[in-house]
């Protein structure tokens, strides 16, 4: 009938006399108007049918926010389909529309009391997904009924809520109970509430590392382990990580527990079956090797692993990264089991290179002839990359099982002999590691290898070939007639070419001096004289001064034993691979990466580590506040590129400045990125830097070897060189981690409450304490630059004092620095400002300007700086440590009563307690040294002779420090109380206190 009438009225309008008036009148209402009215119809099913069309709507993008009034009229509805879609609705609005949103609250309350326990569950649920703070004051109350609630479906629901409730406002959580209702909820009798109770419980501790939210002790876990075997799969797994953070009392309770999750291992979800391996992994640590249940746990381990490996690809993939990591730390759990391993011919490249790697990792002598044949056939695929990383495969297993090299070297050969160019290459490669390993041994192939000379042209190939010649030089007849042929295009051939074959010609002069003189002149002429190339020309003029002045010494320095390479290069570094065991069946573990790493954000990362692996039966996330053992240094492994970090990718340009701040955050300790984790080191860059183009004064040309000339004026340390004879530069600097300080546990001591009747006792303030400078970067690391310096705080600007010296042969210019993240968000406030040119032997003093808004990343120790400093050479790495004094802002000084509640409210485990020795100075005079470093005495008292200073001082990132300082009339030995919310800042708190008060 509608419609009827607007076809009249049209055609009416085509009848009447046209006017102005058709622009503001339309026929058809508009989607939104006809929306509008199909939801204030009284038919329950239009209204139903216009919500699903607004949601329809939303869906695909349009905005139908214009709508909220009527759609929230329809959720007075007893239809449970209706009140969804009409929750959906609100959910995507509500944040644009808040003060509507408010109008839905009353309906909220009303369905958590309904009879129905769907529509409680769903009303708390939406109620928790409103990310809206007016709402969330309204939400408590059903929150807390919803929590008690008598079934079971309600009460998980609420136990999630209250997790989404703490990421918008957890102060509300805390002050309302909830934490303890959570707790509550795991002894409840449903095992889907209480892997709820814990996800939540879970994913709030993520957030507050430091607090002792799921308190695992037997009693709990029995609760755990009884609701895991009636729980969902995605329950199972939250339960399962719970009990991966809990560590045993003994090698029974970690028996017990292993024997009731063993089970799981069976699970058809994969990520059950990876989070049981978890649990598995980590408590094995604790059992002895000789009990018969190890023994089982190690078999039972294997089938579940293997049932992984039949999935599709992408889950083969992860359960593939997860086992490299197993087979790492527990090789014996399958090493029966070589043959799933193998490559299949549809796998794609993902999976057959990771296949490859853990057939390596578990090749041994008992399956090396199963192996090698295995991987010969993977030499002669059709996919370039995967042959490649085959023949390397073969030179891996002929260094890590010596019994199998001989018939590795006959592989290769036979491989050589297909006379495919990069297999050939490839061969070539992995046979001049396999000469590092074994020499003297394997020297009759190298005639085979000459043939092929003519047919490389990758550079790495070329490369080994050449130091292959230039290191059996005296068995090869024809090795200068080999070399020269290369010596004819230098100029064309990469560093690593170059590199290579100056030392080479170098070895082959010291091997056979009369037949060579005229060739070792013209290499050393090419890499001095002709070469842009700072690391070829000082390499050449090092080997050029060492064999005018001293054949004798060159020999000695040049033809030195080598040490013999390692079997495993490409283990993960020991620290690194307990980590990421603790990490199984998440991100961490397909990386290979730690969590801080790649996770972003204001959130602590806490470190994980195995039980009892750092010489104590001890776990290093709870370990025994009344011991402090210092863990043995782990085995030297090579480690991953992937630990330098962003260091190496800064971008150094002269106009550097600092990088945005980061998103803010409260101050508080629970919310900073402090906590999370850092480089345990900082390495050099092992890539082979870019050849510079540097102008230079022209060297004096080198004379014919045998006349001894005399050597241009450049003394040893002048030249950069590196006698090693490596191709990379840039040295690197590994900062040692710092012992942890035992944390003190001690009373509050007595009469703090008298401190509003003491006197103050605060010196006159004097000059801010400035270290020495130290040096930082070794001239002989840098090519010629030393950098010494030092960190001040002046006029409250922190400052970083360095003084540049060139003690290289060419200017120095283009300077400029960056730092990686660290523990307190030092990074420059400008461009470093070297505004002329630094001459040969001539230094500068420079000052950087520096600020705390850079990215945080916790360091080790807390206070290590790494830096990269670049100029027209090159990019050097060091790093350095500053005093945290400097941190210390002016604005330090507590009121009286404000110290006062804060000591007490600071719990008395945080407390630290350091002796300082050998300090000449009354009370008086150390507070008034300690003020010119911004560390503020609040008040002073003295009992029966001993002074004691009651201190404060706050860092620029918010957190206080409260000191108490003890002083004996006569004693020269002080007692230094530190508390703080992070206590991990009190070692280098006292520090400076000793650095402070000694200079």
């Amino acid at each position: 009938m509608q419609e009827w009438a607007n076809q009249l009225c049209e055609n009416r309008q085509f009848g009447s006399k046209m006017t102005d008036s058709k622009y503001f009148t339309t026929t058809k209402k508009g989607e939104i108007y006809e929306l509008k009215a199909e939801l204030n119809s009284d038919k329950k099913e239009k209204k139903k049918e216009a919500v699903k069309k607004v949601i329809a709507s939303m869906t695909v993008g349009k905005d139908v926010s214009a709508l909220f009034p009527d759609v929230v009229n329809c959720m007075q509805t007893d239809n449970l389909e209706l009140k969804k879609l009409v929750y959906l609705y609100l959910m995507n609005y509500a944040k644009s529309q808040p003060d509507m949103a408010i109008m839905a609250v009353n309906t909220f309350v009303k369905d958590c009391e309904d009879p129905n326990p769907l529509i409680r569950a769903l009303a708390v649920r939406t109620m928790g997904c409103i990310r809206v703070d007016k709402i969330t004051e309204y939400l408590c109350e059903p929150l807390r009924k919803c929590l008690k609630d008598e079934d079971p479906y309600v009460r998980k629901t609420a136990a999630v809520c209250v997790a989404k409730l703490h990421d918008i406002n957890a102060q509300l959580v805390e002050d309302q109970g909830f934490l303890d209702t959570l707790k509550d909820l795991i002894s409840d009798s449903n095992p889907m509430v209480v892997a709820n109770a814990v996800a939540a419980l879970s994913e709030i501790a993520e957030s507050h590392p430091n607090s002792n939210l799921l308190d695992l002790n037997p009693q709990t876990i029995n609760k755990l382990l009884t609701a895991l075997n009636e729980c969902t799969e995605w329950g199972q797994i939250f339960i399962l990580d719970c009990l991966a953070n809990y560590t045993p009392r003994d090698d029974r309770e970690s028996q017990s527990i292993c024997e009731r999750v063993t089970p799981r291992l069976s699970h058809a979800n994969s990520a059950v079956v990876l989070s049981a391996v978890k649990v598995l992994m980590k408590f094995m640590e604790m059992l002895p090797k000789d009990l018969d249940y190890y023994g089982t746990l190690l078999k039972k381990l294997a089938p579940p692993l293997v049932t992984l490996l039949s999935a599709e690809p992408e889950l083969q993939y992860v359960a593939l990264r997860n086992i490299n990591l197993i087979v790492q730390r527990r090789p014996e759990i399958l090493k029966h089991e070589m043959k799933v391993f193998f490559v299949k011919y549809n796998d794609p490249i993902y999976v057959k290179l990771e296949k490859l790697d853990i057939m390596i990792r578990l090749a041994s002598q008992a399956n090396i002839a199963q192996v090698l044949a295995e991987l010969k056939e993977y030499a002669t695929e059709v996919d370039v990359d995967f042959v490649r990383k085959a023949v390397r495969a073969i030179g891996r297993c002929a260094i890590k099982v010596e019994q199998s090299a001989e018939r590795c070297v006959s592989t290769l050969l036979d491989l050589i002999q297909t006379k495919v160019n990069y297999v050939v290459q490839e061969a070539i490669v992995v046979i001049k590691d396999i000469f590092r390993k074994y020499p003297n041994k394997y020297e009759s192939v190298i005639a085979t290898l000459c043939e092929n000379l003519d047919s490389l042209d990758e550079p790495e190939a070329r490369a080994a070939m050449i130091w292959i010649v230039g290191e059996y030089a005296e068995r090869i007849d024809n090795a200068d007639e080999l070399l020269e042929s290369f010596l004819e295009g230098f100029h064309d051939e990469s560093t690593q070419v170059q590199l290579q074959l100056l030392t080479a010609i170098v070895k082959l002069f010291l091997k056979k001096p009369t037949e060579t003189q005229e060739l070792v002149q013209q290499v050393l002429s090419l890499a001095t004289q002709d070469s842009d190339n700072p690391d070829l020309r000082d390499r050449g003029y090092i080997y050029w001064r060492l064999l005018s002045t001293d054949p004798v010494a060159a020999k000695e320095v040049v033809l030195a034993e080598k040490p013999l390479i390692s079997e495993e290069t490409d283990l993960i570094e020991p620290t690194l691979l307990e980590e990421l065991i603790c990490h199984i069946g998440t991100l961490a573990s397909v990386y290979h990466k730690p969590p801080s790493a790649f996770v972003e954000g204001s959130r602590g990362v806490q470190h994980k580590r195995l039980p009892g692996s750092s010489g104590s039966g001890e776990s290093v996330e709870s370990p025994d506040p009344g011991s402090a053992t210092a863990t043995e240094a782990p085995p030297a492994v090579i480690p991953s590129q992937d630990l330098l970090g962003d260091l190496l990718n800064l971008d150094l340009t002269p106009t550097s400045t600092t990088g945005p701040p980061p998103p803010s955050s409260g101050m508080q300790m629970g919310a900073m990125d402090l906590l999370g984790g850092g480089l345990d080191s900082l390495m050099g860059d092992e890539s082979e830097p870019p050849p510079v183009p540097l102008r230079t004064d022209t060297p004096q040309s080198p004379q014919p070897l045998h006349q001894s000339p005399s050597p241009p004026d450049h003394s040893p340390t002048e030249i950069g060189g590196d006698l090693g004879g490596s191709p990379a530069m840039t040295a690197g600097f590994g900062a040692p981690p710092a012992a942890v300080p035992p944390s003190f546990t001690a009373p509050v001591s007595g009469g703090l409450d008298d401190l509003f009747d003491l006197g103050g006792g605060v010196g006159m303030p004097v000059s801010v304490y400035v270290p020495p400078k130290t040096l930082w970067l070794p001239a002989m690391k840098a090519k010629g630059l030393e950098i010494t310096g030092t960190f001040g705080r002046r006029a409250g600007v922190v400052q970083m004092e360095m003084t540049l010296t060139n003690k290289a042969m060419s200017v120095m210019t283009d300077f400029a620095v960056q730092f990686n993240r660290n523990s307190f968000g030092l990074a420059p406030a400008g461009p470093l400002q070297v505004l002329t040119p630094v001459s040969p032997n001539q230094s500068i003093e420079v000052v950087l300007p520096l600020n705390t808004v850079g990215p945080v990343m916790k360091m080790e120790p807390l206070n290590n700086l790494q830096v990269a400093v670049k100029n027209n050479i090159d990019v050097f790495y060091f790093s350095c440590q500053y005093p945290i004094s400097m941190l210390f802002v002016e604005d330090g000084k507590m009121e009286r009563q404000v110290f006062l509640a804060t000591w007490k409210d600071i719990p008395n485990e945080n407390e630290s307690k350091f002796q300082l020795n050998d300090c000449h100075l009354n009370s008086d005079a150390a507070s008034s040294k300690l003020q010119g470093s911004n560390i503020f005495t609040i008040a002073k008292r003295t009992v029966e002779g001993q002074d004691m200073l009651y201190q404060s001082m706050k860092l620029t990132n918010g957190i206080w420090v409260l000191a108490e300082l003890r002083a004996q009339t006569g004693n020269p030995n002080y007692t230094v109380s530190l508390r703080c919310k992070a206590p991990e800042v009190s070692q280098c708190v006292f520090q400076s206190y000793e650095a402070v008060l000694k200079n």
